[in-house]
């Protein structure tokens, strides 16, 4: 991922000045790595360890959505939906 696209990414998704490492700026870091990294496997299908990385980045998205969940209710819900990574009921 390019700097300046990651930057960008990091000041839209932060909840303090200098924040870089919170819970929602992570999953959206991840989210955009996870995006990339699928177009890749669908043109590289038999690249398995791309395909492993990417199964280890969405298991590690989980795992921060879950702890957001628990956590601040309200921020996982309007990350998810900035996201637009699953529905909402």
């Amino acid at each position: 991922m390019q700097k300046e696209k990651k930057q960008k990414i990091i000041q839209k998704f932060q909840t303090r000045e200098g924040d870089t490492g919170s819970a929602e700026v992570q999953v959206a870091i991840l989210t955009e790595r996870i995006n990339q990294l699928t177009t890749h496997m669908r043109a590289n299908k038999h690249d398995y360890a791309t395909q492993r990385g990417l199964l280890m980045m969405v298991g590690q998205r989980r795992r921060f959505l879950r702890y957001l969940r628990s956590n601040n209710l309200e921020s996982y819900k309007s990350l998810i939906k900035k996201l637009k990574i699953r529905e909402i009921n």
